[in-house]
């Protein structure tokens, strides 16, 4: 097994699959799953093909492009908010980048605009991987000045 990293409670990551890069994500230990942003989501059939469309971010953050995502590598879950509330959400398989690593994500298609993070990092990515000190943040970008 590998050594695990010691991350921070506020961090920078990036998504190269939608080019994405340094976008602030919280680390949060009481989630279970990660999730991100999403503008806009639509499910369509595309040649017997069920493909899930979507927009990242909103039209307020520095980083949206405005353009359209899309992937057949997909599913729903039912996922509860902190408050208790249950909603279906759509769940994509992509990658992020933390500490110049590529590790494989599931990330819950969210309205998180009122939220003060785009992205939120939950257990499923950290189990095993990461130690969160949360007097720490910004630990990813330590790095890239160190270089």
């Amino acid at each position: 097994m590998s050594e695990k990293r010691i991350i921070g409670r506020k961090e920078f990551a990036s998504f190269p699959e939608f080019e994405l890069k340094q976008i602030d994500v919280k680390i949060d230990t009481g989630a279970f799953t990660s999730s991100i942003h999403c503008y806009h989501i639509e499910e369509k059939n595309l040649n017997d093909k069920k493909v899930l469309f979507f927009k990242l971010l909103d039209p307020k953050h520095k980083h949206y492009n405005n353009q359209i995502f899309f992937t057949e590598n997909y599913r729903q879950k039912i996922i509860r908010s902190s408050t208790g509330h249950a909603s279906k959400r759509y769940i994509i398989k992509t990658q992020i980048e933390l500490f110049d690593q590529l590790y494989p994500i599931e990330l819950s298609l969210s309205e998180r605009k009122s939220m003060k993070y785009p992205v939120l990092i939950g257990r499923k990515l950290l189990n095993g991987k990461f130690i969160v000190d949360t007097s720490k943040i910004n630990l990813t970008r330590s790095l890239k000045k160190k270089k």
